[in-house]
């Protein structure tokens, strides 16, 4: 029998190929992950949505549904109320109408999805579409955030420097603050979407969530994403706070100027021209910082849905009716309209009146 002699040497090397090979199988077991696992499987996510409950599905689809067709109906209202209005095409309103075509985008992006997972249990997303959602959604909110700052600037000139106010506020300078606040979002959204593009989701492929977020996203990732995570944070920060504290110093000027206005009617007015715009603010800044830059770690999930059903739903359905339930300039609109469209009716009936009478007088 032949006895091999192993060297000192070759025991070290064998004993550092096995530590090695337990370290690694404890980093892969740590992943949920087997080493000949393919870590590039996953094509497609699960949107969870929110209960498996059928007959309570069918309420939330009834509801959602017509809370969709609101939001359509009355942010078409408006941008056609604005169009087709000769003494509305001024600052104020060319910003607001940027704002319904915003709301419609948006939650088109998630309502139509949503509706398919509640009815239809149509829960997969692909990761190419899970992540064309986020980037439309994460777009139009942050460009959300810099028109309605832009918007509060234009009722901080309005209202503190109203002799200046057709100098300072041209129509040039309006479609470089609309299109600067659109393409700004878009691209500063498309950096973390690239980011993310990059990452590997080696499962599960489950979001507890109706639509694709950022943090169901980054929490079913197997690599380090704390590069991304610190970017999305950073830009996300810069277009929320940035103009809400834009939006507040706006505000305490325009609240001292109104304060120093002598006459109660006259204070009245200039506090009515701006508490509906105030009024969208705090809705959807209180509800947008509360659910992604308060630290969330001991929220549930439930709660976190609730957040995001008041800003993709709830405020684009309210903010029409916000903004057009104390504005006179908007009710005279809507009257000349519906007064318009009642004349034209009135006259097609009489010419349907005059082509029958002499019919019946051949006929008799």
């Amino acid at each position: 029998m032949k006895i091999t002699h192993i060297s000192p040497w070759s025991m070290c090397k064998l004993e550092h190929s096995a530590l090695c090979m337990s370290y690694h199988w404890m980093s892969w077991e740590s992943q949920g992950l087997l080493p000949w696992e393919n870590q590039t499987t996953i094509v497609e996510f699960v949107l969870r949505g929110f209960s498996s409950n059928r007959q309570l599905n069918i309420f939330f689809f009834i509801m959602f549904f017509a809370f969709y067709i609101l939001i359509i109906s009355g942010n078409i209202l408006i941008v056609l109320l604005v169009l087709f209005s000769q003494h509305l095409h001024s600052p104020m309103y060319f910003f607001l109408v940027n704002l319904p075509l915003l709301e419609i985008c948006y939650t088109s992006n998630i309502v139509p999805k949503m509706l398919l997972i509640i009815i239809a249990q149509q829960k997969t997303i692909s990761v190419a579409g899970c992540l064309a959602q986020f980037y439309f959604f994460g777009s139009l909110a942050a460009t959300e955030c810099l028109l309605l700052a832009v918007m509060s600037y234009d009722q901080y000139l309005a209202i503190c420097q109203p002799l200046h106010y057709p100098f300072l506020m041209t129509g040039p300078l309006c479609i470089r603050l609309a299109a600067s606040s659109w393409i700004c979002c878009f691209f500063l959204t498309a950096i973390t979407v690239v980011l993310l593009s990059r990452l590997t989701f080696c499962g599960p492929n489950e979001i507890d969530h109706f639509f694709c977020d950022f943090t169901p996203l980054v929490h079913l990732s197997c690599m380090d994403s704390s590069l991304t995570e610190i970017i999305a944070f950073t830009t996300s920060s810069a277009v929320t706070l940035v103009p809400f504290f834009l939006i507040a110093a706006s505000y305490s000027c325009i609240l001292v100027a109104i304060l120093r206005i002598p006459s109660r009617t006259g204070r009245r007015k200039a506090f009515s021209t701006c508490s509906s715009h105030l009024t969208v603010v705090t809705v959807f800044y209180g509800t947008l910082i509360t659910t992604y830059l308060v630290p969330s770690a001991n929220s549930s999930q439930l709660l976190c849905k609730g957040f995001s059903l008041l800003y993709t739903i709830l405020t684009p359905m309210f903010n029409p009716i916000i903004y057009t339930l104390r504005n006179r300039d908007i009710h005279e609109a809507l009257k000349m309209c519906l007064s318009k469209k009642a004349a034209f009716l009135l006259s097609c009936c009489k010419e349907e009146k005059l082509d029958i009478c002499p019919r019946d007088k051949e006929l008799d």
